[in-house]
């Protein structure tokens, strides 16, 4: 699956989990139901003003919009990461990976 139909398919999926409608959310986003249907359907990518007006209008942080795979809860998956901190290995590549700027 393309990130454009990824992205889609999480953005409706949280939608409904908000129970809002196709036509409730444009008007909170601000654009018209059909654009919304077309990033829904992996057709069209929000422009980073729309994604931010999503973001806002479904009440979660830009970034969890692109967490596709949601086989764990945020609770194991904050466990996983607490039992791969006791492995002292683990801990220097994380340190060092967060030292290493983004470019």
């Amino acid at each position: 699956m393309n990130l454009k139909k990824q992205l889609g398919t999480r953005i409706q999926t949280i939608r409904k989990q908000r129970k809002l409608t196709q036509e409730h959310f444009a008007e909170l986003v601000g654009i018209a139901q059909k654009s919304i249907s077309r990033i829904e359907s992996g057709n069209n990518y929000p422009t980073p003003e729309t994604l931010c007006a999503i973001a806002n209008a479904l009440s979660v942080e830009i970034y969890e919009l692109f967490i596709f795979n949601r086989e764990l809860s945020y609770k194991d998956m904050k466990q996983e990461i607490i039992d791969a901190l006791n492995d002292n290995n683990n801990i220097a590549y994380l340190y060092e990976a967060l030292k290493t700027p983004l470019h």
